[in-house]
């Protein structure tokens, strides 16, 4: 097989991204405080609470934790995009 024979491309089969992930930091703050009230609501036993509580702080949880890592990594971003900035800034 010579390399005539074998074609390359540059496209890569991606995939949609996940529902979150172009959320950013308002959005995860607000996932974090839909979390919380989910979890609230499931303590007060208001309508539409399931009968089995745990199954309710269950996936409360998981809104919120997903929340909590997508606020640290914008944080992280801004962090590392201005240490950047200031490291440029600096040379001469």
């Amino acid at each position: 097989m010579t390399d005539k024979d074998v074609a390359q491309t540059d496209e890569r089969g991606y995939h949609t991204p996940p529902w979150w992930a172009d959320l950013g930091t308002l959005g995860a703050v607000a996932l974090i405080i839909f979390g919380g009230l989910a979890a609230a609501w499931v303590f007060l036993r208001l309508p539409g609470a399931p009968a089995n509580l745990a199954t309710g702080y269950y996936q409360a949880a998981k809104v919120i934790a997903i929340g909590l890592v997508i606020a640290g990594s914008a944080l992280v971003g801004r962090r590392r995009a201005r240490a950047a900035a200031t490291d440029e800034k600096n040379e001469p």
